[in-house]
């Protein structure tokens, strides 16, 4: 059964819509911990929008799972990854203007640039996982690439308009998975899943980590943060 990864994100959205000190992404962190979260997920982005450096900085310090940090593929980022040296680094596609991420990293457009930054960063000792969709040429560029990890984004299922799409989007996620883990690559997924709709991607075969934030804070706003992990735990392993 896959872990779970708590994306804090969204406590800092909350936070920076005041520009105040609270709600503190620090101590959801420890929260979810306590709640029995498998490791945190953050996203540093280049407009600062919700996680600030200095919270990264807080978390590298008090994380006692594994910290995940997302960002770009951007020299900043690879600079500040560098002296942070996060557990692992997941390169995801930014764009200003989106409210949230859209897709996949289209990583057989950018090969040599990706190249140069999963060097880089895993010569460091930081493993690179790469945000994609489950398209058989970018799980094979990203395991020529050298990669450790891919997540598959798993936006097209969650929001799929039937369930015969639905689906459709499961075996599309499934498929994959299989291929990515028969070159060698490890596999994670994650983004739009909910407590209602995770089982399905909890059971496909290899599986190691789900991402999920939002669904998450949106129901520790209602019953606290330890409470929302816990339920997701349950959810994941079908015991909700």
């Amino acid at each position: 059964m896959p872990t779970l990864g708590v994306n804090i994100d969204h406590v800092a959205t909350i936070r920076q819509a005041r520009r105040t000190v609270e709600p503190d992404p620090i101590a959801a962190a420890v929260l979810a911990e306590l709640g029995g979260a498998d490791g945190i997920t953050v996203h540093l982005r280049e407009d600062r929008r919700h996680i600030q450096e200095r919270d990264v900085r807080l978390l590298r310090q008090t994380v006692r799972t594994h910290l995940n940090l997302e960002m770009a593929a951007t020299a900043e980022m690879v600079a500040i990854a560098l002296e942070l040296k996060p557990d692992y680094i997941t390169l995801v596609p930014e764009r200003r203007e989106e409210i949230t991420t859209e897709g996949g990293l289209d990583v057989t457009g950018q090969p040599e640039r990706l190249q140069t930054v999963i060097d880089t960063l895993q010569q460091a000792g930081i493993p690179v996982s790469l945000f994609i969709d489950a398209e058989a040429k970018q799980i094979e560029t990203a395991a020529r690439l050298g990669a450790k990890f891919i997540e598959l984004h798993t936006g097209r299922y969650a929001e799929a308009g039937s369930p015969q799409a639905q689906q459709r989007e499961l075996e599309t996620l499934a498929q994959g998975c299989a291929r990515a883990i028969d070159l060698g690559v490890r596999v994670n997924a994650g983004h739009g899943l909910t407590y209602w709709n995770v089982r399905p991607v909890a059971l496909l075969a290899g599986m190691e980590e789900l991402n999920i934030g939002h669904t998450i804070v949106s129901r520790a706003v209602l019953v606290g943060m330890e409470r929302a992990v816990r339920e997701m735990k349950q959810a994941i392993q079908g015991t909700l």
